[in-house]
């Protein structure tokens, strides 16, 4: 019967440590702030009300492909989505990234025409 209530014992304290306590951002409660109001509009950190929405489409940078967003594989570089045509485009973005996001026309150095002749 102690154990029973031991047990019990800790399971409302720790119900009451997720629900009140550190452990209520992981279970999506806020700290005090309002669940449908948002952060206030004077707090120059609130980031709530700033959405990114992607593209319907964008381009693979490793084959060229024009992908969906909403199926692609996405990976971010430097600050930067990148979306891919399958796992295999984005494993090889991934590995070298300076590859595929360089300037693609690479330009020889031009030798000044012979004056002398």
């Amino acid at each position: 019967m102690n154990a029973l209530f031991y047990f019990l014992l800790w399971g409302a304290i720790l119900f009451l440590m997720m629900r009140f306590g550190c452990g209520a951002h992981v279970m999506g409660h806020r700290h005090g702030r309002s669940k449908h109001g948002g952060d206030s509009p004077e707090d120059p950190n609130a980031t709530e009300g700033l959405k990114w929405i992607p593209p319907a489409e964008d381009v693979d940078p490793v084959c060229g492909k024009t992908v969906r967003t909403e199926r692609a594989k996405p990976s971010v570089h430097d600050g930067h989505v990148f979306y891919f045509c399958s796992r295999d485009c984005r494993e090889r973005f991934e590995a070298a990234p300076e590859q595929y996001l360089a300037p693609a026309a690479k330009t020889l150095p031009t030798q000044p025409e012979n004056e002398d002749a």
